[in-house]
């Protein structure tokens, strides 16, 4: 069975960029990131309850080939084939391997090297400018999906977000320019509770302020707190996968 049809059984289209999420447009980091979002959600380590996980994963990474090569991608968009016989989807490839290649894992010193140059950038207040509007104002959304954000950050993401309104940038959303008192209390509690859970398991688990506690401390949270598939190491492995080679130290790495 070739790969479309495939496509078409395991993701119900046969369009590469639908199972991906992203239109014919797209640029190639634009695919880069939505293939390792979508592969991750079918990765066999990941989705153990789902006995088609496997074959989904190897499926993405045929067609991220296809997607990824200049002259595959090509042919496909001109013709709405792909070429079975060509060398990027006939050689006998270890999908698994390949995946890891294209996305090492991001340590903690990554991360928090990554937050020192994010906060106050242009990037940041562009990801928070996309946050606002494609929540509409909703600052239990944009808290919740903001890359390195805390709740001691939030005044400085509102500052952002009211530049952006006064300067016409955006619409003043209704849910955002007249959230209640008693909604902003809720949300400072709910900040409050998870940060006394994260020192209590801390504490539980015995761990010290070293790299591999921190690790593990990080594995923890992920578990217990996946916002919709955008937690922070995801979006960072997603967003700066490019930035990995560097990483080749030998020490212990977040999935």
């Amino acid at each position: 069975m070739g790969l479309l049809e495939r496509c078409r059984e395991l993701f119900n289209t046969s369009n590469l960029y639908e199972v991906l999420g992203v239109n014919k447009e797209a640029s190639e980091a634009d695919i880069r990131k939505n293939y390792y979002k979508v592969s991750l959600k079918v990765h066999p380590d990941r989705a153990p309850d789902d006995p088609q996980a496997t074959e989904k994963f190897q499926v993405l990474g045929k067609l991220y080939a296809v997607l990824s090569d200049k002259e595959q991608r090509a042919v496909y968009d001109e013709q709405g084939l792909v070429d079975e016989e060509s060398d990027v989807l006939s050689q006998d490839r270890c999908w698994e391997e390949y995946w890891r290649l294209l996305f090492p894992k991001i340590t903690v010193q990554d991360i928090l090297e990554f937050e020192k140059k994010y906060k106050g950038s242009d990037e940041e207040r562009e990801d928070v400018i996309r946050l606002y509007v494609q929540h509409e104002g909703d600052m239990d959304a944009i808290t919740a999906s903001a890359l390195c954000s805390s709740q001691e950050d939030e005044p400085r993401l509102c500052r952002i977000i009211q530049a952006a309104i006064k300067s016409g940038e955006v619409e003043a959303f209704r849910a955002f320019t007249k959230e209640s008192q008693a909604k902003k209390r809720a949300r400072r509690k709910r900040a409050d509770r998870e940060r006394e859970e994260a020192e209590e398991m801390q504490k539980e688990m015995g761990l010290g302020e070293d790299e591999e506690s921190l690790v593990m401390m990080l594995k923890k949270n992920q578990q217990s707190r996946e916002r919709n598939f955008n937690s922070l190491l995801s979006d960072l492995e997603a967003k700066y996968s490019y930035e990995a080679p560097r990483h080749q130290s030998g020490k212990e790495h977040v999935l």
